[in-house]
């Protein structure tokens, strides 16, 4: 069996074990097996896909596997992974592992909610490592329709609302992804009898330029709508503040990068003649994103908010670097990715932990946390400082590539776009040091009832797993970057 299968096979077999299951501690233990082993087999794929590139494999990708399943219209599980797509597989395996973790004490409907969790999972696997377009829609399917249960029943405040808006959204985008790939497929070859949803048979074909004007919108902003593009973002932040905390640990931090991943490997890369054409309209949206999000951010009061809308502003920085379409800025676009993923799973994880001991999210009736949870409040600052951009965390190395790559450009379109996202870091600033410093310092807020004391073990691992990820980055940058390089050129070679 390829060994980019196990990726798929390791959580379906998780799930099919937990129908199986009887009790809530079995559910608990079976799930975080399941995640752990998918956890230790992504670092054993880092070690030899590292194997494979010494070793000067001339693929594309790596471990390139194949089987023809659907002979009429030429549709194949295709599996293949680069350096771009690995990093973000073993991003979803960290903050899969760490969701499981914070669910520990799940109570209603443990079974269906670990299952739904996994199953959604899965779709985020198996979308990051298809090359052909067909199945990489069917596993973004599978990835999206599980959200739906997942808040409408799990989730807290206006779920249903929440959830039926942020599924009608992505049904909707899914409608244009659906057209801007199957006009792709229609012109994947002159010869309408090997026509292929291949990204690499694609990408070898001349597309037309009118062709390539009227699908790349649909599919850029396809995929934009899961990357929180504005003004199309609005599912993002109630889809946040009604899901559970593994929910939203996923949600923003993988399912988002979902829609990056796709605008860069589908619209950019098969559409380059029409993404240079049409840059400037979506590098307009996505400065907007990026100063609308940090300012929603400021002027918010309940803790899922204030990070919802700092996801939409850190996703604009991810779509505003790859439209530069320079290899700084790209590079900083997959590491934005990533950084945001850590970032931001683990500040929905503290979250929710201060919520379950407070019974509160709004941070006027906060404050002083940091005297009787030392821990969470040591992480929350961590936290803070890396989405602000503090040196010796991921958030300051992918915020440099971004912003220097896009200072590249000499034109003073680009250069007046950069100079209004950077201007984001100050007003992130802001919000961050306003939260940390009224949530953590200061005197106690009359009115606390507190349950519990401090983090549980199960807690404190999952904090110190993605803290040791955001650290490892910041510290050692040059191991990831270095191995983003090769993976990006071809694409950087198709924008020139």
């Amino acid at each position: 069996m390829n060994i980019l299968l196990w990726l798929i096979f390791i959580p379906l077999s998780t799930v099919a074990v937990l129908i199986f299951c009887k009790d809530r501690r079995q559910y608990r233990v079976t799930s975080a097996f399941g995640m752990g082993l998918q956890l230790l087999f992504s670092a054993y794929l880092v070690f030899r896909y590292t194997e494979e590139r010494n070793a000067g494999n001339a693929e594309p990708m790596a471990f390139m596997y194949s089987y023809r399943w659907f002979d009429a219209f030429n549709i194949s599980f295709m599996t293949g992974i680069d350096a771009i797509s690995l990093s973000l597989v073993v991003l979803t395996s960290i903050v899969a592992f760490t969701g499981i973790l914070v669910s520990w004490r799940m109570e209603k409907l443990p079974k269906e909610f670990f299952i739904s969790l996994i199953t959604l999972a899965m779709g985020v696997f198996g979308f990051f490592i298809t090359i052909d377009l067909f199945t990489m829609f069917l596993f973004y399917e599978l990835a999206v329709i599980p959200m739906y249960l997942l808040i409408g029943i799990w989730g807290s405040g206006r779920k249903e609302y929440s959830a039926m808006k942020l599924t009608l959204m992505l049904m909707g985008a899914s409608a244009l992804l659906l057209v801007g790939i199957l006009g792709l497929y229609v012109y994947s070859s002159p010869d309408v009898n090997i026509l292929s949803f291949s990204i690499y048979d694609i990408a070898s074909a001349d597309i037309p330029l009118e062709a390539q004007r009227f699908f790349f919108p649909l599919v850029f902003v396809g995929f934009g709508v899961l990357g929180a593009l504005f003004p199309l973002h609005t599912w993002s932040p109630d889809g946040h503040s009604s899901a559970p905390t593994a929910v939203s640990m996923l949600h923003a931090g993988v399912l988002m990068k979902m829609g990056g991943y796709g605008c860069l490997r589908v619209a950019m890369f098969l559409l380059p003649e029409a993404a240079k054409e049409m840059a400037w309209f979506f590098i307009i949206l996505t400065t907007i994103s990026i100063v609308y999000g940090a300012f929603g951010a400021i002027v918010q009061k309940d803790l899922k908010y204030i990070n919802a809308y700092s996801s939409v502003s850190h996703c604009g920085l991810v779509l505003f670097a790859m439209l530069m379409m320079n290899q700084t800025a790209v590079n900083g676009s997959v590491l934005q990715m990533i950084s945001h993923g850590l970032m931001t799973a683990l500040f929905f994880a503290l979250i929710g932990m201060i919520y379950e001991r407070t019974h509160t999210r709004d941070i006027r009736f906060m404050g002083g946390l940091m005297k009787i949870m030392p821990f969470l409040g040591v992480c929350y600052m961590i936290a803070g400082f890396a989405s602000l951009g503090l040196p010796g965390l991921s958030g300051f190395v992918a915020e440099m590539n971004v912003f220097v790559g896009a200072f590249m450009h000499t034109d003073k379109f680009h250069r007046t776009a950069t100079i209004i996202a950077v201007a984001s870091i100050v007003i992130t600033a802001v919000y961050i040091l306003r939260v940390v410093g009224t949530l953590l310092l200061g005197p106690l807020r009359d009115g606390h009832e507190f349950e519990t004391g401090d983090a549980r073990w199960y807690e404190r691992w999952a904090n110190i797993l993605l803290i040791a990820s955001i650290a490892a980055i910041g510290i050692a940058p040059l191991w990831l970057s270095d191995a983003l390089i090769r993976s990006i050129q071809p694409i950087i070679q198709k924008l020139q």
